[in-house]
C-alpha cells in the first residue's frame, strides 16, 4: 500500500493521500513508533467531485467496488455515496468525507498492476 500511496501523491489527478507511512501524513511519527509495515488502506482525494470519483470507480480493472474494505483483494469505495451515504451533506465535509474522497484497500496483487490500474483510471477520470 505504501508504493501505491506514494505513486498516489505524485499524481497531478490526485490533491491529496492518507497513508500513515507517507511522511506527509499528519501522524506519520507515530505510525513509524507503533507499526511496521504500516496499513493497507488509503484515503485520497481525486482533482473533481463526484463525477471523477464515479469515473475512477468505473474504470479500475483490478481494484473491485466493495462497501467493506480490507480483503485479501483490492478493495476501493466512495464513501460518500456508500458508506456514508446516510449522513447530512454538511456533517460530511466537517469529517473531510467530501465529494472526491476514495478510500481503497490494497491486497495482494502485484504492486505494478494495481498502481497501473490507478494510473490509467485516473486518466480517464480527470483528463488533463
Amino acid at each position: 500500500a505504501l508504493a501505491v500511496a506514494k505513486e498516489l501523491e505524485t499524481n497531478p489527478r490526485v490533491t491529496k493521500v492518507l497513508h500513515p507511512g507517507l511522511k506527509s501524513h499528519p501522524q506519520h511519527e507515530l505510525a513509524k513508533k507503533q507499526m511496521k509495515g504500516y496499513s493497507g488502506m488509503i484515503t485520497f482525494y481525486i482533482k473533481g467531485g463526484v463525477e471523477e470519483a464515479t469515473k475512477f470507480l468505473q474504470s479500475v480493472k483490478v481494484f473491485c467496488l466493495a462497501e467493506s474494505l480490507g480483503g485479501y483483494e483490492s478493495l476501493c469505495e466512495h464513501p460518500g455515496l456508500m458508506t456514508h451515504a446516510s449522513v447530512p451533506a454538511e456533517m460530511r465535509e466537517k469529517l473531510g468525507i467530501s465529494d472526491a474522497l476514495i478510500r481503497m484497500s490494497v491486497g495482494i496483487e502485484d504492486e505494478q498492476d494495481l498502481i497501473a490500474d490507478i494510473e490509467q483510471a485516473l486518466a480517464i477520470a480527470v483528463p488533463m
